[in-house]
């Protein structure tokens, strides 16, 4: 049972609401490193039921309403809340805030929208309370053991919050902590959001490598497995190739591959669905994340496809080359597609930080991924040394070893979106990733001719390649339009 107020009375370090098991695991982190932690949560007997389970035997301190809570957290009150994005969070922060004096700080954990972020500093703000929207990632693992953590928010707060989420955060490799102040207002989620939208492209794109070797080669689960388990070892190193290649090695409980006994519907909660949104809101062009939410999308529609697949045409081959060789070729195109979407999440995050006013520090973003979070990897030192050599780099293919390991695996790559269109099978991330890298490569791309039709139908007006940039010209194409033009604007 909880301890009364007046035996726990300002005893806690740090408070939590939210006993999930997100919430769980993070505040049983926090007591390992030594922080005294009170827990909360709406359903009193989660809490009581966590007091006598897995945290028995702990320093965690528990509460059955809201005034008992608060009066045990040390001032200035550290609060985190573990709770589901959008109304249940304001509904929490209005429960605390009578409670609540000015200096005090209010965490929200979850996968809260941005803006929301933005809003809730504001307000509280105005109300002498400090608020931080701190992105956590690393699923149920990383909050016990060591999360990425991604706070933002109200800056005033961080001193009181650095050696906490320091402390409870992954380390890389150089010991260096997995988490640090990203920016004021939504900035921390804004980067957790970008982060979940890369995850969902490594996803796709594992998938895709996976359809191709399966159906393409007619390779067996136990093939997939090793495979998976020798490209973790190299350049795709990284905690969703690590998992997959456990995942082709569990079986059922009849001693068949599991993964074949999973129906093909991918779900989504949504941030992957904001990250495209807010990509399309900035003008940036995040095809592959917006790929790969459209293939969840795709997936969803299982009775439509499977109604489609008696009716529609189209071949259904296996490759006949070298499968040696194509193994390598896809190992290829999967390394070459993750860089085109980490370069596209890195040029979004950019032109949010012009937009918004925060300064991104993106060589301390990828040392924030590097460790406890779900798209983890080796690759991410690699990207940390880009900004670090230059932190203006317009974008990470400008960047020599970017460059370099493109046109290394631009080969294998183009193979396999050739082959795939050919043996028809769907490759939507592949594919739009090759595209991007043909169109960002080029100095010239067809919308001459776009700008041309807009002029002809709506006199949207065009530039001309013999004049100076920003004079705009209108071409009465019918003769019977006018000179009147349209006023034209960029997304």
């Amino acid at each position: 049972m909880p301890q009364s107020s007046t035996e726990s009375k300002q005893q806690a370090d740090i408070g939590l609401i939210g006993l999930a098991v997100m919430g769980q695991n993070l505040a049983l982190n926090m007591n390992d490193h030594g922080f005294k932690v009170a827990v909360f949560n709406r359903t009193i007997s989660k809490v009581d039921d966590f007091l006598q389970g897995a945290a028995k035997g702990t320093k965690l301190i528990g509460a059955h309403s809201i005034e008992d809570f608060i009066g045990q957290l040390k001032r200035p009150r550290r609060i985190i809340l573990m709770v589901k994005a959008g109304d249940p969070v304001d509904e929490f922060i209005s429960l605390c805030l009578p409670h609540l004096d000015e200096g005090d700080i209010l965490i929200d954990g979850g996968n809260s929208l941005f803006t929301d972020t933005n809003r809730r500093c504001e307000e509280l703000a105005k109300k002498g309370i400090i608020y931080v929207g701190a992105g956590i990632s690393g699923g149920e693992e990383g909050a016990r053991h060591g999360p990425s953590i991604m706070p933002g928010g109200n800056s005033q707060g961080w001193p009181f919050l650095k050696d906490i989420f320091q402390g409870i955060s992954a380390k890389a490799d150089n010991g260096a902590p997995c988490c640090d102040w990203v920016g004021d207002g939504g900035a921390g989620h804004y980067v957790k959001m970008i982060h979940n939208g890369i995850e969902y492209g490594d996803m796709q794109l594992i998938c895709e490598a996976y359809q191709l070797l399966k159906k393409g080669l007619g390779l067996s689960v136990n093939e997939l497995q090793q495979i998976f388990t020798d490209w973790n070892k190299g350049d795709l190193d990284s905690y969703l190739i690590e998992i997959t290649s456990h995942i082709f090695g569990t079986k059922d409980s009849d001693g068949s591959p599991l993964v074949e006994k999973i129906l093909d519907v991918a779900g989504q909660k949504g941030t992957g669905k904001w990250t495209v949104i807010n990509a399309l809101e900035l003008g940036m062009p995040l095809t592959l994340i917006s790929e790969a939410v459209f293939a969840r999308c795709l997936s969803a529609i299982k009775e439509e496809r499977e109604e489609a697949s008696a009716l529609l045409a189209g071949p259904n081959l296996q490759y006949k080359g070298n499968k040696e060789e194509f193994i390598e070729s896809i190992r290829q195109a999967l390394y070459a597609s993750k860089i085109i979407s980490y370069a596209q999440g890195f040029m979004v995050m950019r032109q949010a930080a012009a937009e918004y006013g925060w300064k991104l520090n993106y060589g301390s973003v990828a040392l924030m991924w590097r460790g406890g979070c779900i798209i983890r990897s080796k690759f991410l030192v690699k990207i940390k040394e880009a900004f670090d050599k230059n932190h203006d780099l317009k974008n990470l293919l400008l960047d020599d070893f970017f460059c370099n390991e493109l046109k290394k695996v631009q080969g294998g790559w183009r193979k396999v979106v050739a082959a795939s269109a050919e043996m028809g099978i769907p490759a939507p991330c592949f594919s739009t990733a090759l595209a991007f890298y043909d169109g960002y490569r080029s100095s010239q791309l067809p919308a001459n001719l776009l700008q041309a039709q807009r002029d002809y139908f709506g006199a949207h007006t065009y530039e001309r390649v013999d004049q100076p940039r920003g004079k705009y010209f209108h071409t009465n194409w019918t003769g019977s339009g006018g000179n009147v033009s349209s006023t034209s604007y960029n997304a």
